[in-house]
């Protein structure tokens, strides 16, 4: 399915280009006391991220207001709030594997998640994300509603295309909840 991805620099780099796009609707929209933002990225250490990538993601998006000095954050595909992982990492290793192929198990090695870390995740979204305002709002928009118990599978089928374009679809609509308090529990 979408695992193959993992290992594709052309959909890393994807991500980085949308990322950059929604840093420029940030910065472009200010702040709020009308102020200059300026960029002040913030360095991160991305798990499941690609090697000939990861200097291109060892820095998340950010700005400072040159009067408040008040941080903004843009939305991202790339990362989901402070989270180790990679974004794209949590949306497809919290959906149950059937048993594990060849694949499945070199990206299992190569990825190194816990069970623990796993079944956090999986939490999240099926108790957590639910209780979010954005979700409230967001989950009214498909119908039949999206069952959680059977997210993120039953959200990324929601989305049209081949399975680069369902996860692609579904980093997008995530994006707010990337610049929200998200409970994962640390390190994760």
């Amino acid at each position: 399915m979408c695992h193959a991805l993992l290992q594709d620099p052309k959909f890393f780099r994807l991500l980085l280009r949308i990322d950059a796009e929604l840093a420029g609707e940030a910065r472009a929209a200010g702040c709020t006391c009308g102020g200059v933002l300026h960029r002040a990225n913030y360095p991160r250490k991305p798990r499941g991220c690609l090697s000939e990538v990861r200097s291109e993601f060892r820095w998340r998006y950010s700005f400072c207001c040159n009067r408040c000095r008040q941080r903004t954050t843009s939305r991202s595909v790339r990362f989901l709030g402070r989270r180790v992982y990679l974004a794209l990492v949590v949306v497809l290793r919290s959906i149950p594997q059937a048993p594990p192929s060849a694949t499945g198990a070199r990206l299992a090695t190569m990825l190194d998640v816990s069970v623990r870390t796993l079944h956090r995740w999986r939490r999240w979204w099926r108790q957590q994300l639910p209780l979010t305002a954005f979700w409230q709002v967001a989950a009214a928009h498909f119908m039949p509603p999206v069952a959680t118990a059977h997210c993120p599978a039953g959200l990324l089928e929601r989305f049209a295309g081949n399975a680069a374009d369902q996860l692609l679809r579904l980093l997008v609509f995530l994006t707010p909840v990337t610049v929200m308090p998200i409970a994962f529990g640390e390190g994760c």
